[in-house]
């Protein structure tokens, strides 16, 4: 299996902690060289781990954006 390369662009936030110390963090991540997404997964302390995430390009953002911003919470 080829290795994933990857680097953080921007660091945005991060949103939970677990016992063990991961973040659940919403970055700006450049995969294998390729046009940054944002990436929302756990990572360990130091990044060196990742958990499973979810990548979304700047449309897709906006799109969830918006039907977070419709929603009563």
């Amino acid at each position: 299996m080829a290795e994933i390369k990857y680097e953080i662009k921007e660091s945005i936030g991060s949103i939970s902690q677990s016992p063990k110390g991961w973040n659940k963090e919403l970055n700006l991540i450049s995969w294998n060289g390729k046009e940054p997404k944002f990436d929302l997964r756990d990572w360990a302390p130091d990044h060196e781990k990742m958990g499973k995430g979810l990548t979304l390009t700047i449309d897709e953002v906006k799109a969830l954006r918006d039907l977070l911003n419709g929603l009563e919470l």
